[in-house]
């Protein structure tokens, strides 16, 4: 479902209502890149990157090359959704170590600051001067696929920290697990829609748990307690930039069935401080 209006109504029909007045402003816009899809081209999928003369191609020290993932035109996409905050020009361009270069010996292990090496984000400021970069021995390029684009409404996941902040301390502790938030129906009724759910802002969604606590992990030193209050805040302060989903159009499959996150903070998203954002996957 990727609606507003849609969820609203979803909201009136499975929460009481006075819960559903105090959910529906967390909804937030985000930016669906649809593969092969319908109107202009807004970025693509694979292939291989333009990076300006003076930029090196990405390595993780120590490991090897990140491969290219995606990349995508701000102009193209940051008129259709501004709260997503995304720069007017330039581009964005996603890296990861998928485990080609090294036969999967070393898995990007998201919690742990020293794996965050394993993925990047380059952003390219327009009029920099470039060309096609050829991918580095040891590394096969996905299959290039365009993506063009659509506005869709996202919902804070089950147990976002954003709901954590509204509904009190204890929403998600024992207690608190017949609130009408965690009702199967509901979320069964907003559910994200069909795949691949190539996605830029709004909220991520989730393979397994909410991926903010997962970059909090990372920022905080990866030896936070699950259980520390502290992890929750600072879970809340990341927001989501870019989640790429497996796609068969483009041969990319993340461990089983899985997602590529990178989240960002709110203050380096308007600085373009694109080198502070934080990376986790997830997979079934």
């Amino acid at each position: 479902m990727t609606s507003q209006d849609d969820l609203e109504a979803v909201a009136r029909e499975y929460l009481p209502g006075d819960v559903a007045e105090a959910w529906l402003p967390l909804l937030r816009p985000g930016i669906r890149l649809v593969p092969d899809g319908d109107g202009p081209l807004v970025g693509y999928l694979g292939g291989t990157p333009e990076l300006p003369d003076d930029v090196a191609w990405p390595v993780w020290e120590g490991h090897g090359p990140l491969s290219f993932i995606a990349s995508v035109d701000c102009a193209a996409v940051a008129g259709m959704a501004p709260d997503v905050g995304l720069p007017v020009d330039g581009r964005l361009l996603f890296f990861y170590f998928d485990g080609q270069y090294d036969d999967g010996e070393t898995i990007v292990v998201a919690e742990d600051p020293e794996y965050q090496a394993g993925a990047r984000i380059v952003y390219v400021p327009a009029g920099r001067v470039g060309g096609l970069r050829a991918t580095p021995e040891g590394l096969s390029p996905y299959r290039r696929v365009r993506l063009a684009s659509s506005v869709v409404s996202t919902a804070p996941s089950y147990d976002h920290p954003l709901l954590h902040e509204v509904f009190g301390a204890g929403f998600g502790q024992t207690a608190d697990l017949e609130h009408p938030l965690r009702g199967d129906e509901f979320w069964s009724a907003i559910g994200a829609g069909e795949g691949p759910l190539h996605q830029l802002g709004g909220y991520a969604c989730p393979v397994q748990g909410d991926v903010e606590y997962e970059v909090a992990q990372a920022a905080l030193g990866g030896s936070v307690d699950w259980r520390d209050h502290a992890l929750v805040c600072e879970a809340g302060r990341w927001l989501l930039l870019a989640q790429i989903d497996s796609d068969d159009n483009a041969s990319m499959m993340w461990g089983d069935v899985g997602m590529l996150y990178w989240l960002i903070r709110p203050e380096d998203l308007i600085a373009r401080r694109f080198d502070r954002a934080l990376f986790t996957w997830q997979c079934s």
